[in-house]
Parts: C-alpha cells; sequence; structure tokens
C-alpha cells in the first residue's frame, strides 16, 4: 500500500519543512515535518532526542567550538563532525571509515555487531551447507585417487552425485 501524501509544508504554520522525524513505537510509525521555527510546537526541544550525533563523536554541548577547531573532516566529501553533529548523518560511505574511532563503540552498544548481516532466506542457507558438503567430498575424491584407493573414490563419487541430484546441481 502506497504510502499517503504529505503535505510539503510544516504541520503547525505551513512553512518549507526542514526537520523530519521518524518515530516507531510498537510497530506503528508517526512522521512529523515541520520548519525550523516550530520544534518546541511539538515537544520536539528535549535535547536527549538529539543527542545520537553528539554520543557517536563524543561531543558535549559545551565542547562544541573547541572541538570544532580539531575536527576531523572525510576527504572524500568534506563532510565534518560539525555537520555529522548538526544533521545526526553522515556525508558518503568513505565517513564511516573515517569515524570508525567514534561510531565503533556506540554503534556496538546498540546493535550486535558493526557489520549488517541482513535476512538469508531460509532454503539459501541449507543449499550453502550442501555445496560446502560437495566441495569437501571432491577434495576428498581427489585424494582418494591421488592415494589409488580407487573404492573409496567411488563411494564419494556417488555421495557427490546423489547430493548434485537432491539439490539440482
Amino acid at each position: 500500500m502506497p504510502e499517503p501524501q504529505r503535505p510539503p509544508g510544516c504541520e503547525n504554520c505551513k512553512e518549507p519543512c526542514t526537520i523530519h522525524l521518524t518515530q516507531i513505537v510498537n510497530g506503528v510509525m508517526n512522521k512529523v515535518d515541520m520548519c525550523a521555527k516550530c520544534p518546541n510546537a511539538k515537544n520536539v526541544d528535549d535535547p536527549t532526542g538529539f543527542a545520537l550525533a553528539e554520543q557517536l563523536l563524543g561531543v558535549s554541548q559545551a565542547q562544541g567550538t573547541a572541538s570544532q577547531t580539531n575536527e576531523i573532516v572525510c576527504p572524500a566529501c568534506g563532510f565534518g563532525q560539525s555537520e555529522f553533529k548538526k544533521l545526526g548523518r553522515l556525508g558518503c560511505p568513505v565517513c564511516y571509515d573515517v569515524f570508525e574511532s567514534e561510531l565503533g563503540p556506540v554503534l556496538r552498544a546498540m546493535h550486535r555487531g558493526l557489520e549488517h548481516k541482513g535476512k538469508v532466506p531460509a532454503g539459501y542457507v541449507s543449499r550453502r551447507r550442501q555445496l560446502a558438503k560437495i566441495q569437501e567430498l571432491e577434495a576428498s575424491l581427489a585424494e582418494a585417487v591421488l592415494a589409488e584407493r580407487f573404492e573409496q573414490a567411488a563411494e564419494i563419487r556417488d555421495q557427490i552425485n546423489e547430493l548434485k541430484k537432491a539439490n539440482g546441481i
């Protein structure tokens, strides 16, 4: 079902939107679009709600300008810590490597790891195991042939053929 069209202006005053928030609570997504002047009207003035970028970079409000003088900058896109703090997102894929020392510990605490594994179709895992077993048997077959254990090689060959037939290979 397509998402309903949202009006282009602030939900409060109809000015152009510069802030777009998405909140998911118990599987229900709520979106709020507003101009820079209206966050207080929607109770979005809680600084802890926007602390992720600061937490990731270890920058507090009191440190703001001091940290910007020694700011790390991405060589690919020129995105710096101040932009990340302001926008709460990174500029390009290279930024993940540039800001890795700051991002790593926080992402490890928030997620199970630093690498996105994604979902794997159920049949895929089983098929990968079967292909690995076939490769293992093929190595054993080559070893048996080199050692001139031909009866064992014939048994291994038959096992490989059965696995290939069962998996449609």
